[in-house]
């Protein structure tokens, strides 16, 4: 794609900071340089080396200077957009940012559209729309797994199998053609067992990247934990145990947290998002009765549930209440207090609950590091990090593949059913059509565009 216009943005965050890196991309940009900048001589300047450091100054229209920066031009198609590129390192601040911008776009650029960038990038095929996605995904990461899985992405892993996936089925439709273009040869028998293998072959790469889906998203956005149970279990003060600071206010009063307390922490380079709750009982106070169905709400798109249970009574009613509507979610129970004289039945619980039990006491710091092993190996799967390079990280992507899988199963039952050939390739088309979305290379314009304005500005 070859466009007219020359864009211009903050590459930067916005705000005060010691450095701030304006871009510009497109044919006009060395020309707006030239325009703009002189060297430290203050003379014009109209030869700029390829991906040199120039020192000079930024001067407006009546000559005077704008800022003292720092130039780098970088010659197409060797550059992120595969167009002409020119960077501006300024001062950090709005007023030297917003001159230098204002003069960029008075020279004939225009302000970029957010992700601008990075769509020239993917229009101009140096990246596919996969790797694009990854680089607003590496941006906006929280953990060091998070970045890994954005820059394996980014290097093309998920593309290259998915690449690989339509190469396949293309090739699949190419045959059955043959045998549609020549029903005289009689080959038609031959190909059905072929064809029928490398479906299935097909769906299995389908399942398997699928397989990646919950570990990348959980990696990717990080794992919801809500700690629920009755009041004066100890729920806050595992809240401030794991996150290492005292969050929560902690009383022997029961009720003392009414409303939702949220935080995030790292634990072992998961990302965990932790929101203590309200303690869960009946009551006719009716701001800490507004607690209690904030509780009950917040269990319902949580990834993991951590109930604590007093460890030094016996199970109450209220427990058995909460144990039976958290039935049929994730669970990890809490035998707390565990330091002191055990009262509860754990065999009880077994018989009310089919989840992982842990004692726990936060007065002694017991069971802690048995929490955090498995918040662990609830998104790593006892495994000892993120292996898999082609992991499926956004839910767009997996949308498409899934509906890629369905086409695939079309496909097989029509086999099954011993359709005709040509009827057989119509969902095989489908299927490559919809793993084409993941690339981009079957996606409308509008639906591109909409994409890329998810993006920051500048990127």
């Amino acid at each position: 794609m070859i466009t007219e216009d020359t864009i211009a943005a903050l590459a930067t965050p916005p705000g005060e900071g010691g450095i701030a890196v304006i871009r510009l991309s497109g044919a006009k940009s060395l020309r707006i340089a030239r325009r703009l900048y002189v060297n430290g001589k203050r003379e014009k300047q109209e030869k700029f080396e390829d991906r040199y450091l120039h020192y000079g100054y930024i001067l407006d229209k009546d000559q005077n200077t704008v800022d003292e920066v720092l130039l780098v031009y970088m010659k197409a198609p060797k550059t992120y957009t595969r167009e002409d590129v020119v960077e501006i390192h300024c001062h950090g601040g709005m007023i030297p940012v917003q001159k230098i911008i204002t003069l960029t776009l008075e020279e004939g650029a225009r302000l970029a559209q957010p992700g601008e960038f990075t769509k020239r990038a993917f229009l101009n095929g140096r990246v596919d729309l996969a790797q694009a996605e990854a680089v607003m995904d590496l941006i906006s990461s929280k953990s060091e797994d998070a970045a890994k899985a954005s820059l394996n992405q980014m290097g093309g892993s998920l593309s290259r199998k998915i690449k690989a996936l339509r190469d396949d089925l293309l090739d699949l439709m190419a045959s059955i053609e043959v045998t549609v273009d020549y029903p005289e040869e009689d080959i038609e028998e031959m190909l059905r067992a072929s064809i029928e293998k490398r479906l299935k072959e097909a769906k299995r790469e389908c399942l398997h990247l699928l397989e990646t889906a919950d570990q990348g998203r959980l990696i990717r956005e990080g794992l919801k934990v809500v700690i629920i149970g009755k009041p004066n279990v100890g729920k806050s003060s595992l809240l401030n145990a794991l996150l290492r600071e005292n969050r929560a206010i902690v009383t022997d009063i029961p009720g003392t947290t009414r409303d939702v307390i949220e935080d995030y922490v790292n634990i072992k380079g998961v990302l965990v998002q932790i929101l203590d709750t309200a303690g869960i009982r009946e009551t006719m106070d009716q701001v800490e009765k507004i607690g209690v169905e904030k509780s009950r709400e917040l269990t319902r798109d949580a990834d993991l549930i951590l109930l604590l249970l007093d460890a030094s009574n016996s199970l109450e009613e209220e427990d058995r209440k909460i144990l039976q509507w958290l039935d049929n979610k994730r669970v990890l129970i809490l035998l707390n207090k565990a330091d002191k004289p055990s009262i509860i039945e754990e065999e009880e619980i077994r018989s009310l609950a089919d989840s992982s039990i842990i004692w726990t006491s936060m007065i002694v710091g017991t069971g802690l590091d048995e929490v955090e092993d498995y918040i662990y190996d609830m998104v790593y799967s006892g495994s000892t990090g993120p292996k898999n390079p082609a992991m499926v990280t956004n839910n767009r992507h997996k949308e498409a593949l899934i509906r890629g899988q369905k086409h695939i199963e079309e496909a097989l039952k029509a086999m099954d059913a011993y359709m005709p050939l040509d009827i057989v390739t119509i969902d095989v088309r489908d299927a490559w059509e919809a793993l084409g979305e993941i690339t981009g290379e079957s996606l409308t314009e509008n639906l591109v565009d909409k994409i890329f304005m998810e993006f920051c500005l500048g990127k």
